[in-house]
């Protein structure tokens, strides 16, 4: 089977709440357990929903979010994740045709799956309805005929009695039941001021989430229907995404060597776009994982760091006790090596959150509130520094409880253009510091600028 005809599902539901991310990840994990290779995906800037995919399927969970990355990347970083699979499975985000703010379809489950040529299977939330449910997948099924909606499953269903009303119901729709799910809290999974708390946090009690998820996913739902209707798919005509050919190799340090850039990780910095540890090493760079939680020193030979999202607010009093790693980090950035941080990152950055000594990189303060900042982003690079150069156009996504004062330094991060005119971030020596997230497929010279300063850095070390 040739990668452009991976079989492949969408998941997807009227609105928010109804139990995509419960349903795709059972989903996920029963294939898995019946010996399945699945590629999990994830429509959207989320990055907390991929980690449960990939607790399920021993993959890489990725994102599809064509505002980050534009519609036509979309089927070729799908294939790039996607290489290898017996199928892939996508989980929607919000409603169905829900996407960018005043953007008509972009960024829209409706047309990730256009762009996939994959059919839909619609997740109803059937708790306070039952012959009503036929209209309503009715109107989703006709309202956009470029959208394949090819089955439902049917989440908190309460009874038999109710199923078969259910199902009596959906007979007259012309869209066929692939499943029915009663109505289980014990499968649940936590949530808090984001959203779901992230597999990192409770790996044990998700691990068993899972397992729970993929049982009541056997038991409800047609498999053997859902997987005909996944291998019944079209071709994509598109080439993988490649990121050899993104990011052209960086070679560094006099001897010709691969820099060393180390990216945080651990239960505080649980936010990664997969594809970005990718670039980094197809433009040279050798990555190397860390836990600023825990280990108290960089990786050996460090010349680049980069810093991605997560909750260090959570997480305040263990990462300011690591003082010894917060003076390296502080170190490694007073010499001029890159540095790349976003959202959880910036925080890290500062001077303290909520009162608790950070870094102290960046001369600003962070804590928390109650405001939620949320939304799509448009941003210009107002001038060089180690991530962009001057004039880079980049989408990103904000999304944090926290704030930052000031919320901009001397000299910018980020001029952002849309949907408000602000300056935001912070740029100092090599220390590029934002509370916005980018989607490095979509702006490879990012990476690559990144490497070639962490390349210079080794240089310098070796005189």
């Amino acid at each position: 089977m040739s990668g452009g005809s991976v079989p492949r599902l969408v998941i997807a539901a009227p609105s928010s709440g109804a139990g995509k991310t419960t349903v795709a990840t059972g989903l996920m994990a029963a294939f898995t357990e019946a010996g399945l290779t699945v590629s999990p995906h994830k429509v959207g800037p989320d990055y907390i929903d991929p980690g449960y995919h990939s607790l399920a399927t021993g993959r890489p969970g990725r994102n599809l979010d064509a505002y980050l990355c534009g519609p036509d990347r979309i089927a070729p970083l799908f294939l790039h994740g996607a290489a290898g699979a017996d199928l892939a499975l996508v989980e929607g985000v919000m409603g169905l045709f829900d996407g960018a703010s005043g953007m008509g379809e972009l960024s829209s489950t409706a047309q990730v799956a256009k762009l996939l040529r994959a059919p839909v299977v619609l997740v109803v939330d059937a708790s306070s309805q039952s012959r009503s449910v036929a209209a309503l997948v009715h109107g989703f099924a006709s309202w956009d005929p470029g959208v394949r909606l090819a089955g439902v499953i049917l989440n908190k269903v309460g009874s038999d009695r109710h199923e078969e009303l259910l199902r009596e119901a959906m007979d007259s729709s012309g869209v066929p039941v692939l499943g029915a799910l009663r109505r289980d809290g014990r499968a649940g999974t936590p949530s808090r001021h984001l959203g779901l708390v992230p597999v990192a946090e409770r790996r044990a009690d998700a691990v068993e989430s899972v397992g729970e998820l993929a049982a009541r996913v056997r038991a409800g739902c047609d498999l053997d229907a859902l997987l005909a209707l996944a291998r019944s798919v079209p071709e994509l005509p598109d080439a993988p995404w490649d990121p050899a050919a993104e990011a052209a190799p960086v070679t560094g340090g006099t001897s010709g060597g691969r820099p060393l850039i180390a990216v945080a990780g651990g239960a505080a910095f649980t936010f990664s776009y997969a594809e970005h540890a990718e670039l980094l090493a197809a433009a040279g760079a050798d990555v190397a994982l860390f836990d600023p939680l825990h280990d108290e020193r960089l990786p050996p030979g460090t010349r680049g760091l980069v810093i991605g999202g997560g909750f260090p607010e959570v997480y305040a009093p263990d990462l300011s006790a690591n003082a010894p790693l917060r003076a390296a980090v502080a170190a490694l950035a007073a010499s001029g090596a890159p540095v790349s941080a976003e959202c959880a990152g910036l925080l890290y950055l500062s001077r303290s959150i909520d009162g608790r000594p950070m870094c102290g990189v960046l001369p600003a303060e962070a804590r928390m509130t109650e405001r939620l900042t949320l939304g799509y982003r448009e941003a210009v690079a107002l001038r060089d520094n180690a991530l962009a150069a001057a004039g880079t156009r980049v989408r990103g996504h904000e999304f944090h409880r926290t704030v930052l004062e000031p919320g901009a330094g001397p000299d910018p991060a980020w001029g952002l253009t849309h949907p408000e005119r602000r300056v935001e971030g912070h740029v100092s020596g090599g220390v590029h510091a934002s509370y916005l997230h980018v989607h490095w497929a979509a702006e490879p010279s990012l990476p690559r600028r990144l490497v070639a300063g962490a390349a210079r850095a080794a240089a310098e070390a070796a005189r």
